[in-house]
This record gives structure tokens, sequence and C-alpha cells, in this order.
């Protein structure tokens, strides 16, 4: 069944381009992943009239759409009425070229004629400054020039570049090649060099992908995963981002809408953690470089929730109002305030996203002493904020209150700097750790499990319910076995499993009660049903999660339940890393799985 964000994303770690079911690219930011959106038709309400590129088929019938097995090569078939079919195929280059990653800000696409002789229109249609500047287009040899006030692109193509100029329709009865990238003279031959890039590019991807621990159960759904977080990832600086759009409501007509194409530090451990469980340790040590820039641009080592890609620059948030929005819902968002909110567990996700690079000999220079005095800092602050009000991990903006999860997390930071000390031979720094750890620990199960409910609770002054407190057990807090956790767990399922899935919490908000279902909550739910003995249920969760998928098996942040439509902002990562951590909990063996056990 279609719905709204049958999206397909195609990316090399710098840019990130959406495509439709019929091959029309409706979201690019460039010059990376949170830039400008050159095209913009994402946002650009119903029936945007730019903003976007796109091969129209003339008597277009019908659509077939895939990625190449194992990558982020995207390709789309349409039929006309006559039955003549045509191929459309999207990358963006990455590779080893000259000895080092090239992977430019540039999208190449190839169209070939599969049978019959396709009638089709080429436009490229690019906006600049959030949809309000209509750049200047001039021609070239073989290439058009798009150039705004602050940017130029270049189309080179070896198409008829008076079609494509013009927007004239012309018979496919050969392939043509579209180049999409900075203002740079393209000298190579355009087919030879964009059939180069994409047979280098699916290489690329094959041998990453034939690198995953894979479960044994769920393979396909893993690995796409897995890919969409890559794509997540901004390799320049090693940020990962929440996921690669802005201002996709997360709800039919609500101002829930905005800008995650930052990196939250707390959905990045998630990040981090799920690509560590299936065998990739790189994300994780560009992200550690990341993090260190970001404590070092810190005083005193106090974290905000979300930096930009590049930590030193601001992310103050705006409305644009040139746009009107997913489906015409806006507003449209840029920038997030949540940079400026105070969230305590961002100090225990650092510590335990960096936790694995003290550990796991893989990786050619484990870390040391100076990288745990740098985390010390932060064990400082949650030593410190631990028990202090905050806006919690839902960014609540109208209230503060000492949120369970957040000091919960803090213990988890603690308790991990003491087994790093114990590891790197720092016997006093362990102990001095694992005290603090202690003395939290029981503060916590004081304050915030309610005996009369047999329930830890979301926050120290409140009774509501939140999804986080499935994650109790996941980072080590309590044993899942523990009656406490079991007694939350099913609180958990009375107060907010709705409609087959688990919301995020019981409380209004500033904005009223949530419409939708948190996806990472249900998949939470799902782990937490798993270490408590309840595979059976567990295992019929998850199906039902990954039956709402789109039709190329992605995720968004939100689901309504009853239309089975996914809302927010796609694709998101905390969605997929939920994916490949219930994945690889429930899954048979490999030995079981291949012998019928």
């Amino acid at each position: 069944m279609s719905q709204p964000l049958d999206l397909a994303p195609v990316g090399n770690g710098i840019i990130a381009a959406l495509f439709d079911r019929i091959g029309r690219c409706s979201w690019l930011c460039w010059p990376r992943l949170d830039g400008d959106p050159v095209f913009c038709a994402l946002l650009g309400g119903e029936a945007p009239e730019d903003g976007f590129m796109e091969v129209e088929l003339v008597g277009l019938k019908h659509s077939r759409q895939s990625y190449r097995r194992n990558t982020a090569v995207l390709e789309t078939e349409l039929e006309d009425e006559n039955g003549a079919r045509l191929r459309i195929i999207d990358a963006a280059p990455r590779f080893s070229r000259f000895g080092r990653s090239f992977r430019p800000p540039m999208l190449v696409r190839r169209i070939e004629p599969l049978s019959g002789t396709p009638l089709i229109r080429l436009r490229a249609r690019p906006r600049g400054d959030w949809g309000k500047d209509a750049p200047i287009k001039r021609a070239g040899s073989n290439h058009l020039r798009f150039f705004t006030e602050t940017q130029a692109l270049r189309v080179t193509t070896d198409a008829p570049l008076v079609c494509l100029a013009e927007e004239a329709p012309f018979l496919l009865d050969r392939p043509v090649s579209i180049i999409l990238g900075p203002d740079e003279t393209v000298p190579e031959n355009t087919e030879s060099l964009v059939e180069d890039f994409i047979r280098h590019t699916t290489s690329y991807w094959l041998d990453w992908s034939r690198g995953l621990h894979l479960p044994f159960e769920w393979q396909d759904a893993v690995i796409r995963a897995a890919i969409t977080l890559k794509m997540c990832a901004f390799e320049e600086t090693g940020a990962v981002v929440a996921a690669l759009t802005t201002s996709i409501p997360e709800a039919p007509d609500t101002e829930r809408n905005w800008d995650y194409r930052y990196c939250w530090l707390r959905d990045a451990f998630f990040t981090v953690q799920a690509l560590n469980r299936l065998g990739t340790t790189r994300t994780m040590e560009d992200y550690i470089r990341y993090v260190t820039n970001v404590v070092a641009i810190s005083p005193g080592g106090v974290l905000r929730p979300c930096y930009p890609l590049v930590p030193s620059l601001p992310m103050p948030e705006r409305i644009e109002e040139a746009l009107p929005g997913f489906l015409g819902m806006g507003p449209v968002r840029v920038g997030n305030a949540a940079a400026e909110q105070i969230q305590n567990d961002v100090y225990g996700s650092v510590i335990m996203a960096a936790a694995q690079m003290f550990f796991d000999r893989r990786l050619p220079r484990p870390a040391g002493e100076p990288l745990f005095r740098l985390l010390e800092r932060l064990g400082e602050q949650a030593e410190k904020l631990a028990l202090q009000p905050d806006a919690g991990i839902w960014e609540y903006r109208g209230r503060e209150r000492t949120h369970t999860f957040s000091a919960a997390m803090c213990w988890a930071g603690l308790a991990r700097l003491s087994g790093i000390a114990r590891h790197l031979g720092l016997e006093q720094e362990a102990e001095r750790w694992a005290a603090s750890a202690r003395n939290l620990h029981g503060v916590i199960c004081e304050r915030a499990f309610r005996p009369h409910l047999n329930s830890f609770v979301e926050s120290f002054e409140s009774d509501g319910m939140d999804a986080a407190l499935l994650l109790l057990a996941e980072i080590g807090f309590l044993p899942a076995t523990d009656p406490r956790f079991l007694g939350t767990l099913d609180r958990v399922t009375q107060r907010l499993l709705h409609e087959g899935f688990i919301y995020r919490y019981d409380m209004a908000d500033d904005f009223g009660r949530p419409e939708t279902a948190f996806l990472v909550c249900s998949f939470w739910y799902v782990d937490a049903l798993a270490a408590a003995g309840r595979q059976d249920e567990a295992r019929a969760m998850f199906g039902r999660i990954l039956s709402c998928r789109n039709h190329l098996g992605l995720l968004a942040e939100d689901l309504d339940p009853k239309r089975n439509h996914l809302w927010g902002n796609f694709p998101q990562t905390y969605s997929h890393v939920g994916l490949i951590l219930s994945a690889m909990r429930l899954s048979r063996s490999w030995e079981h799985g291949l012998w019928g056990g």
C-alpha cells in the first residue's frame, strides 16, 4: 500500500538525496547533509512546480523500484501505456580513488531504454535559499549552470542539451547520463564516467555490506537498515544526523515539525552501538573524533544535547515561510532549539559510545588514558547534574523535571568510567567512579520506583510512564529478571501500548497528547520482552513493526497505527537502530538456523 513516505535515500556520507517511487528527486541538501535544499519539493506542498529533478515518462502507467542488492544504488523502472520501458539508475559516488576516499557532493543518473522507444522529458529545477531564490540558468557546451547568490550547480549530460534546457520531449533511443554537482568542468566522457562511478560505487557498497556480522534471520532488513545508518553519518567530521530531513510532521496537521539534520549525542550513541554490533567500527572511531572536538570546545565539559555537523557553528531555530511544508503541513523549521536545552542523559551517552574504544582489539589504535581523562570531565558533570531537572529524552519545551532515564544514563556513564579505569589499571579511579555510581543507583531506586505501582516512573516528581524506562535493563541499571523491571514492563504495556504499538509517554506535552507511536519505543519493547523471556510476544511485535516499513524496507520516526502510515523525519536513525538491535537479539543462531533448530 502506498504511503506518504515512500521515499528512497541515495547518499555517500557527504550528501543524501530522496527519490519518490517514480524516480523524482524531491530532496537534496547541498553541499552537505545540513545544507540548503536545492531540491526542496518534499516541503513544497501538494503539487510543487519546482525544487526537483525528474525523468517524466509520457503516458506513465507503472513503476517499480528497488536498490541494487546490498547497496545504496537505486533503480527505478517506468513503463508507459504502450509497454515501452526505461530504467533510471541513481547513485552518489563513493569509493577509493587515487589512494583516498572519493565521495564528492554529486549525484549521477543513468537512463536506459529497456523496451520500445520511451518518450521522455528531463527536468532539473533547483531552488536556492529555502525555496526563495529561482536560480539563473546558463547553458554551456554540454551542461547547464544554475546560479544563486550563494552557490552554483552544474548539470552535465550527454542528453540533447536543448531538450533538458527547454524541458522538451524526446525519444529515448539510447542510454543517457546526467551528473549533478559543483560548478566544475567535467573533462571526461559523460557516459563512461557515469558508468564508471556507478560500477565502483556498487562495488564499494557490496564490499561494505559483505563485512557486516549479520543475524541469521532478517538479513535483508538488517543490511538495508545498516546502509541507511551509514548514509546518515557525515564522514568529514564524524557527526551522525538523526534523519536526513526537516519538518516532516510527527502526525497529520500538527506543529510537531522539527529539523533533524543535526547530531544528537544520544541518538548517535545508539547508532554507533548498532553498527558496532554488526562489526563495523569506523563510524564509532569517526564519531569519537567528533565528540572529542565537541568536548574541546565545551567549557568545563558542559554538553548540549545536539550539535551541527561542524560542532562550533550555531544552529538557531527559525521558520522558513517560502515553503508550505510536507503536503502543505507547515511550518518548515531550520535549526533546532533543542540545542539550548538541558538534557542530562547526554553525558552517559557519550561515555557509553566511547567505552568500546578501550576494549576492542580490532581497532588499530585502542583508546588509552588521554581519552579516559577527557571522559572524566563528562563524568564530573554527570555526578553534578544527574539529580537535577532537565528537559528529558523527549525534549519537553514547557517544563523540566528530574527524569528517571536521564539520571539512569548518568549512572551508566559513571559505571562505565569505573570499568574503563579498571581496564587501564587505574584502581583508585576505578573505585572512585564505582562508589559514585553505587550512590546514584541507590538514590534513583529510592526516588523513582513506586512500590504501590510496582514500577519505575518517568520522573522523581511524577507517576507518569515513559517508554525510555524500557532501557533500564539494556543499559545495565537492573537485570531484566528484576521484579522492579518486570513491573515496569507491565505498566508500560498497560499505559503506553495502543493499537499494537508503543507511544512515548502517557502525558500531555506542549502540543497536547502524542497522536502517533514512536517506532523506536516499540523496538525497545521488543527487546524488553525478549530479555524478560517472553520471546513469542517479542517476535510477534517485531513482525508487526517490519510490516510497517515503506516499499524499500525503510522507517521514519513515527507511525499512525490506524492507517499504517509513517510520519516524522525520514529516514530516522533511531528506528533503524532499533530494527538492527532487535533482530540481533531475536534471531536464531546461525547453527540452529542452518540445521533447523
